[in-house]
């Protein structure tokens, strides 16, 4: 049921065009109203603003971007930040219990030999590669987590590291909302360097880890050998 309201809800977003409604342009030119509304029902405003990225980030919609730079256009870095990140781990994740869901369970039983070792290594640091993927902006936001979905992962770990993992980039885009109206395009906010330094703090978990069972296991071998 829940699968058959999602695709009514993507049909109809995409018949009537509802994606203009999350363009850049059409942000910019909608500030100064956005933040009347803010302003006038402030409460009202972000339950509203919470909803809609929650919506959005469930079907994984094109415009999870400037629904961010909204937030801090709107509501300034801080709570721009606060109300983006819960809404998009809140929609994440239902995206990944629909996949689970739906299926996890033939997919797990179809190709059980193949993806042993695959949910081995998910048991053993599944956590530290979610991290890795969320800090990466590279990786499509619908790919990982509907492919989380399907592996042996559970569910409160996915939500807080994804929290975590996608609170940098949160904080980077709801600040740049606050300067919306000198930006060119959403494509301009994330240089070279930065998604350098993201993918570098993403993968420093994993390395960190792998050096600790290397020195681990070197000392092991000095051991026995002694």
């Amino acid at each position: 049921m829940v699968a058959i309201l999602a695709v009514v809800a993507l049909i109809v977003f995409f018949a009537l065009d509802l994606g203009r409604f999350l363009e850049f342009e059409r942000l910019q030119a909608a500030q100064g109203d956005l933040e009347g509304h803010r302003e006038a029902r402030p409460l009202l405003a972000a339950v509203v603003f919470f909803f809609v990225y929650v919506i959005v980030a469930a079907l994984s919609l094109p415009g999870i971007v400037v629904m961010t730079l909204a937030g801090g256009a709107i509501f300034g870095v801080f709570w721009g930040s606060v109300l983006s990140s819960f809404a998009s781990t809140l929609g994440a994740t239902l995206t990944f219990l629909l996949a689970r869901t739906i299926a996890r369970e033939p997919l797990q039983r179809r190709f059980a030999d193949r993806l042993e070792p695959i949910n081995r290594g998910f048991d053993r640091e599944g956590a530290y590669y979610l991290f890795a993927l969320r800090l990466t902006p590279a990786f499509p936001f619908f790919v990982i987590n509907a492919g989380m979905g399907l592996m042996r992962i559970r569910t409160w770990t996915y939500y807080w590291v994804s929290q975590l993992g996608m609170l940098p980039a949160t904080i980077v885009f709801a600040n740049a909302g606050t300067q919306i109206s000198r930006l060119d395009g959403p494509e301009g906010i994330f240089s070279p360097g930065l998604i350098a330094s993201l993918v570098a703090v993403g993968l420093f978990p994993l390395a960190a880890r792998w050096v600790v069972r290397a020195l681990r296991g070197s000392a092991g071998d000095e051991q026995r050998r002694g």
